[in-house]
């Protein structure tokens, strides 16, 4: 197994602007609160306990025991829940959609992450409790970005439509796709679990939050996690100021708009709407409009005057959806949360959302990039150590791979910089000759360089292109290697889904992630099955 460790920045799978965040570039510091190292927790501590509304702690201690209603959880989780009524227990969160099966492999590394950093707080400050927390996110409707998931290649797709929050869909279909996917799995015993895991997620619960819910219980429940749907009335009723705010201010659309000004070098990762909330029913999300002193929902007829929209909020403030950027508000108001744990996506819209929190006196939580995985078969990691390859390599452009195996592997010296460089120093001389002689010919000497620096370079394209004939069944063998670990030349934990390494691993997946992962150290983790 290579034994070379590649850090988040080193990896090229990250944006610019996580890797100023990674390195805590200071034109960065005024779009965060605190940078996610052990230490910095304690005042994190302090300062969430100073300004978090005690009030709402029994509210969602209520919540959670009605949502758990008919689950088995575990004793941890159970604990967990009632340790939240108390203001020296404190929340680790991530978030994620409600991916068909968990969808893409990074599902169960954020949710690790955030089990293994409570694991840490709670060693470094034991007079406080520590509870990790995944919030499901039952409300979004962009269902084509969760109805499938892609196992050994082929992609599994849930052929259903839906056009309101994903969280309310019915699973009564998945009955025929489950007949589909269980042909593909084998007769393993593992194979076994997984098809009995499948069925009784979502051939046994009615609507896909019930199902996800489930799922997540049923993977990581013993570690003590705790699953909330934000789609609820009684939370729902706590965020009314906020909501409030939104349709009468438009707070969120001003300030994150400033910080997105300061961000103009990078990709921003979100926009801001006027409005930036939607309106809810089981088969419609649909965006608030202000247009002319009405609040339209789009797409529809349905429209309030500024009283009705104010009256509907009182009494059925489930109504009331919020988008990406008054999403984290919510989760900040209702939860005694320290730290948010995401993609590099996420953490880059959570930073154009500081000045927001500010403004609204929210404390704004420490903000930390998710573990990343790459996992590899024992004979996988033979073919690397046997072809002499590192993990920095295996990580790299595959058009870079091959080059630079080309020239290892190469019995001749293909690479001519040194002949360039020689190059160089005579041509240097030249030009001394000329500037102390007749400054006529400079331009002569500089077309001769020019031509003469482009035949070499033409030569060692060639020389490269022969030796890479030459050694054609070694470098495929790599580039073979390379696009089993990275498939479609991406990152595995964006493509596969965990099924299938389940199927090898079986039930001791999970504890090995959880054994390995650290959730402050910035690593990409490399893990042998």
């Amino acid at each position: 197994m290579p034994n070379d460790c590649i850090n988040y920045q080193e990896s090229g799978y990250f944006s610019p602007l996580m890797n100023d965040y990674l390195n805590q570039n200071p034109k960065l510091k005024s779009l965060y609160n605190r940078f996610p190292s052990i230490e910095n927790f304690e005042a994190q501590i302090f300062e969430k306990q100073k300004n978090f509304d005690s009030i709402n702690r029994n509210q969602l201690v209520s919540v959670l025991q009605k949502q758990y209603s008919g689950i088995e959880i575990s004793q941890l989780t159970e604990q967990n829940i009632e340790s939240l009524k108390v203001n020296n227990t404190f929340t680790v969160t991530t978030g994620h959609q409600l991916n068909l099966f968990t969808g893409p492999l990074y599902f169960l590394y954020k949710i690790i992450s955030t089990i293994n950093l409570t694991k840490e707080l709670k060693a470094k400050y034991p007079a406080y409790n520590f509870v990790p927390v995944y919030w499901m996110a039952t409300e979004d409707h962009d269902f084509e970005e969760i109805n499938y998931f892609n196992f050994k290649g082929r992609k599994f797709r849930w052929n259903t439509t839906s056009t309101g929050p994903v969280g309310r869909l019915s699973t009564e279909s998945l009955a025929d796709f489950f007949e589909i996917f269980e042909q593909e799995l084998g007769t393993s015993s593992n194979a076994e679990k997984l098809k009995q895991l499948f069925q009784e997620t979502y051939l046994k619960h009615h609507t896909l939050a019930e199902a996800t819910r489930f799922l997540a219980n049923n993977l990581f429940g013993s570690h003590g996690l705790v699953i909330i749907d934000g789609d609820d009335s009684e939370l729902k009723r706590s965020f009314i100021p906020y909501i409030k705010e939104e349709l009468l201010q438009q707070t969120a659309n001003k300030k994150v708009l400033e910080t997105t000004e300061k961000l103009k070098e990078y990709n921003i990762q979100v926009n801001p709407r006027e409005i930036n909330l939607f309106y809810i029913e089981d088969d419609l999300r649909e965006r608030i409009i202000l247009e002319n002193s009405k609040y339209i929902i789009n797409n529809t007829k349905l429209e309030f005057s500024e009283d009705e929209i104010l009256k509907l909020l009182e009494s059925n403030p489930e109504k009331f959806s919020p988008n990406v950027i008054m999403r984290p508000l919510y989760q900040e108001v209702i939860l005694p949360n320290l730290c948010y744990i995401g993609g590099g996506g996420e953490i880059a819209y959570w930073l154009e959302l500081k000045s927001f929190f500010d403004t609204v006196n929210i404390t704004f939580p420490i903000l930390l990039v998710r573990n990343s995985v790459l996992l590899a078969t024992e004979k996988q990691l033979k073919k690397a150590d046997k072809l002499n390859l590192s993990w920095a390599d295996l990580f790299s452009k595959q058009s870079d791979l091959v080059n630079n195996k080309t020239k290892v592997l190469s019995e001749i010296d293909i690479d001519l910089t040194l002949l360039k460089e020689q190059l160089r120093i005579q041509f240097n001389t030249l030009h001394e000759i000329v500037n102390k002689t007749d400054s006529s010919f400079a331009g002569a000497v500089k077309a001769q360089e020019i031509k003469q620096f482009k035949g070499l370079e033409n030569l060692e394209k060639r020389l490269l292109k022969a030796e890479k004939i030459k050694l054609r069944d070694t470098l495929m063998r790599i580039t073979d290697l390379q696009n089993e670990l990275f498939p479609n030349q991406s990152l595995q934990e964006r493509q596969a889904n965990f099924s299938e390494f389940f199927i090898e691993s079986g039930e001791q997946l999970i504890p090995k992630l959880i054994e390995t992962l650290k959730p402050l150290e910035q690593r990409f983790d490399t893990i042998g099955l």
